[in-house]
């Protein structure tokens, strides 16, 4: 049992005993994580004054707040219904599911803080949660209570709200009050200081989502050895079947879901387009793709919170690196670069689009045929997708292409068609990554649903994914004829599984080799 759950003044963890080895009752742990966390020690560099004459001082003539209560969100209705359909699946339990904490990059900063996407899921809460929040919903005879506690913003005659750089209004801005966020959410708020007495009952019918706050996790796993209703703590069958089902509940989207995804892909869109406007700057820098990766990220924070995950700028032989995030490469008139960005919505809802432009306008005949060849890997996904398929056919369809082509180049040893068979699959050589992934809260959304569901699962009306097929000849790959080497094709668009067949959600984005220059030429002449 972990004894860490406030921090100390030299950057440790508080504990009640620094030499007791002593197993602590619960109480002794759920009064220790209801502590609030102190700021990182700034002891050998603060001047904040001490004395009671500031206190005073500091704390007094401000005005009086504006408590104004929000309506509900739009978001809080389906946040709800989705709580009640987790409340159908888990009769009697007593779930959490936290919000997680700040992560730290370095020292005494930290990442921009990203709720855990089943907090957001449940909550409708997202780029604006709190850190350390943890939504509880405790068993009643129809179903469950859900309540949300977070962290109560400090009076203003408290040394948190001048001196606490973490959470202190002062350092960060105004907090919303417990009131604000329950109008918001429409959901039941407690202070997190009440969160302690709230789970003293943890025993063998409380699951949590265990990986989304560690701290939280040690102390309901330290409840339950206390309470000893746990054969094996190792297991966590429960914690992982519940991670699980939230992950499984999220392969169909709702309607506002779906709005998200289009808004991101909107504004996904745009982030292209101004890559496209700056490529002859952006062509004469030496690091030419950490300028892409900069102008595309400055409009998903224009536009949304911020990118979903790193943006991908690959140049040049870089585009056959399938996840190149250094960025820090020339981009060269002549080769083509591949752009594998997203912006996340508010919400956290992401896009994630790939394009691969010519960066002088124009493809070169052996560019364009490659190219043309992803691109028609990628319809004849698409062409396929409907109802009532299995979502491993996707990836089948777009690897005939790519292994007839390949085949027909001279680049395989065998056919196309023996090279797709299960024991060969010579041309998974050129493209190594599946063709698909489920797509929402998160860029690989679902990543915990069973195989069963996921790959082998069969496509209904509201799931999004990706349809994103690629060729990469790496420039000493000596299977592949000499004008192959050193190029990269990825096309990456968005789909929604319609009641009849798909929806291309990232359609409006330029595709074929045709369109993508005379996009380029729109964009780069100045008009």
């Amino acid at each position: 049992m972990p004894q860490a759950w406030a921090r100390c003044e030299n950057g440790g963890m508080a504990t009640s005993s620094e030499t007791s080895t002593d197993v602590p009752t619960s109480t002794d742990i759920r009064t220790e994580t209801a502590e609030t966390s102190a700021p990182r020690a700034t002891a050998n560099r603060s001047t904040t004054p001490v004395s009671e004459r500031f206190r005073d001082y500091i704390g007094s003539n401000w005005a009086q707040r504006d408590e104004v209560i929000p309506a509900p969100r739009a978001q809080a209705r389906y946040a709800a219904d989705r709580r009640s359909r987790l409340s159908a699946r888990y009769p009697g339990k007593f779930l959490i599911i936290p919000a997680g904490r700040r992560k730290q990059r370095s020292n005494d900063t930290d990442y921009s803080f990203r709720a855990h996407s089943a907090f957001a899921y449940l909550t409708g809460w997202a780029c604006d949660s709190e850190p350390g929040s943890v939504l509880v919903l405790a068993p009643t005879a129809s179903g469950h209570d859900a309540t949300l506690y977070f962290r109560e913003r400090a009076a203003r005659d408290s040394d948190e709200f001048y001196a606490n750089p973490e959470i202190g209004e002062f350092w960060i801005g105004p907090r919303p009050s417990l009131a604000q966020v329950a109008g918001d959410l429409a959901l039941r708020t407690r202070g997190i200081a009440e969160f302690g007495g709230a789970i003293d009952r943890a025993d063998e019918d409380t699951l949590l989502v265990r990986e989304a706050d560690e701290e939280i996790t040690e102390m309901i796993d330290g409840l339950r050895l206390v309470g000893g209703e746990i054969a094996d703590i190792e297991s966590h069958e429960g914690d992982d079947r519940l991670a699980r089902d939230l992950s499984e509940m999220r392969l169909v989207k709702d309607d506002y879901e779906l709005s998200e995804l289009r808004k991101a892909i909107v504004a996904t869109a745009r982030g292209f387009d101004d890559v496209i406007r700056e490529l002859p700057r952006i062509s004469t820098h030496a690091r030419g793709e950490r300028l892409v990766e900069g102008v595309f990220n400055a409009r998903a924070r224009a536009d949304g919170n911020t990118v979903g995950y790193d943006t991908i700028a690959a140049s040049g032989p870089h585009a056959c690196i399938l996840h190149w995030t250094h960025n820090d490469g020339p981009v060269v008139p002549g080769d083509v670069i591949l752009i594998d960005a997203g912006v996340e919505a508010e919400s956290y809802y992401t896009a994630d689009i790939t394009r691969t432009l010519p960066i002088n306008g124009t493809f070169t005949e052996t560019q364009r045929l490659v190219y043309e060849t992803v691109r028609e890997a990628a319809d004849a996904a698409f062409a396929i997708v409907t109802p009532g398929i299995r979502f491993r056919e996707i990836h089948q369809a777009a690897m005939s292409v790519i292994a007839r082509r390949t085949a027909e180049w001279g680049m395989l040893p065998v056919s196309a068609d023996e090279a797709l068979e299960v024991d060969n699959q010579h041309h998974r050589r050129y493209m190594v990554h599946g063709t698909s992934h489920h797509l929402g809260l998160d860029v690989h959304d679902c990543a915990k649903a069973r195989r069963e569901l996921y790959i082998d699962g069969v496509l209904e009306p509201g799931m999004t994914f990706t349809i994103e097929p690629g060729l990469y000849f790496q420039p000493d790959d000596l299977s592949v004829p000499e004008q192959f080497r050193g190029i990269g094709v990825r096309i990456e668009d968005n789909i929604l599984v319609t009641a009849d067949g798909a929806e291309n959600l990232s359609i409006d984005i330029p595709r074929t080799a045709d369109d993508v220059e005379a996009w380029i030429a729109r964009l780069t002449s100045g008009d």
